[in-house]
């Protein structure tokens, strides 16, 4: 994985408090973000799929997001 840029993972962590974020930090909190994310992007295809459409919108993402993936 690893494909979000870490300066946006180092604003959100500091938006949430942190005076200072290591670059492992950053790293790691990337790639929990990304698993968190496929797994999400995975349960609204899911549910895009169930309602009978192909793409996936809106609503499957937030109610994707409320079951908890």
């Amino acid at each position: 994985m690893g494909e979000l840029p870490l300066a946006p993972v180092d604003r959100i962590l500091r938006s949430q408090g942190a005076k200072r974020v290591s670059e492992e930090a950053a790293k790691e909190f990337s790639e929990v973000l990304e698993e968190i994310a496929a797994d999400l992007a995975a349960e609204s295809a899911a549910l895009a799929e169930h309602a009978g459409r192909k793409t996936v919108k809106g609503q499957d993402v937030r109610l994707a997001s409320r079951k908890g993936f």
